[in-house]
């Protein structure tokens, strides 16, 4: 997975938890109105905060999200290290060959076979419109003592942060 230098320090802090997780759960809403989520394996966050995955271009989860406006969401967590991401963004099937062969990894080849000359692969850019993160302290013996603080004394600001942050401005 690669990270770009994003436009604030905010979104690097996001996107540095990402590349640690690397693989999100995107949920779409399905046609009865229920939530689905799956695993995708995240490529890339570029510097406009949009993430990259490949997916298989007609699919459930396309099909959800273009009959909704193109709404996802997706979610990323490492409970051993207390982080935790969430991005609401717009999706957007790409089918552009060149970027795919930037973005291959022998990994992907497991679900596309042929590699980028399969015609069912496609890639997902999602940006970015409002990410949220739950970030604890570094090691596991900082969050035990944050955890044993809260519990003792109610003073929670030990156990971690919680940053919310929108997306790039893009000039119209």
């Amino acid at each position: 997975m690669r990270i770009e230098r994003q436009a604030n320090d905010d979104l690097d802090r996001l996107a540095g938890l990402i590349e640690g997780i690397k693989v999100g759960m995107l949920t779409t809403i399905g046609a009865d109105g229920s939530m689905r989520s799956r695993p995708l394996q995240t490529l890339l966050m570029d510097a406009q905060a949009r993430l990259w995955f490949f997916v298989e271009a007609e699919s459930p989860k396309t099909e959800e999200m273009e009959a909704h406006d193109h709404q996802v969401c997706l979610s990323y967590a490492d409970p051993g290290k207390m982080s935790y991401v969430s991005v609401s963004g717009t999706g957007r099937l790409v089918r552009d060959r060149e970027r795919m062969q930037e973005l291959w990894t022998p990994l992907a080849k497991a679900w596309f076979p042929r590699g980028v000359d399969d015609p069912s692969l496609a890639l997902l850019e999602v940006r970015l419109d409002k990410a949220e993160l739950w970030d604890a302290p570094g090691s596991a013996t900082m969050r035990m003592t944050g955890l044993v603080k809260a519990l003792a004394t109610g003073e929670r600001s030990g156990l971690g942060d919680n940053v919310k942050t929108s997306g790039p401005r893009t000039e119209t």
